[in-house]
């Protein structure tokens, strides 16, 4: 025997435990569609080539001339700040983006969504995480961001460290 719950339509006995999972999460078994390996790749991609013009530019600007061999030593210093900058940039345009948007520009053009286990949006702190988590997912021979693709939400390591899912909206 099937009742109406609003849209849906669900069996009798199930009535409570579906009423019980809406209002704690504003989801439903199954209505949530992850975003795939490789949707999610392209999307990376894009947000590396957005990094990388911007990082190029500064390190046009701030990058050392080298003119003789005294001027190495300035060069190797030149070289570590420009990347702890890098790293900087990099953490900030995802968290910003994840955390105003829900999506970095990458994840926007496919109509992806990062969010928490319980559909909300993430915080600075999660977003944060989530980023240097990535390093974790690369440095296990992309072992990590490969988990993606054999998860039934399609986590990778990252998204398990930070406690994330991908959706489509």
């Amino acid at each position: 025997e099937m009742v109406r719950f609003g849209a849906a339509t669900v069996c009798a006995n199930c009535k409570e435990t579906y009423a019980q999972r809406l209002r704690e999460t504003g989801q439903v078994t199954g209505a949530r569609v992850y975003g795939g390996f490789w949707i999610r790749f392209v999307a990376v991609v894009i947000d590396g080539l957005i990094l990388l013009i911007v990082e190029l530019a500064l390190q046009r600007l701030t990058g050392p001339r080298i003119t003789s061999p005294a001027d190495i030593g300035l060069a190797m210093g030149a070289l570590g700040v420009n990347f702890v900058i890098n790293v900087a940039i990099g953490m900030l345009y995802e968290a910003f983006f994840l955390v105003q948007y829900g999506a970095t520009p990458g994840k926007m053009i496919f109509k992806l969504k990062v969010i928490t286990p319980d559909g909300g949006g993430i915080s600075w702190g999660r977003a944060i995480g989530r980023h240097f988590a990535k390093y974790l997912s690369g440095i296990t021979l992309m072992i990590g961001y490969i988990m993606a693709g054999f998860d039934p939400e399609k986590r990778a390591l990252h998204d398990y460290i930070a406690g994330t899912r991908v959706i489509r909206t």
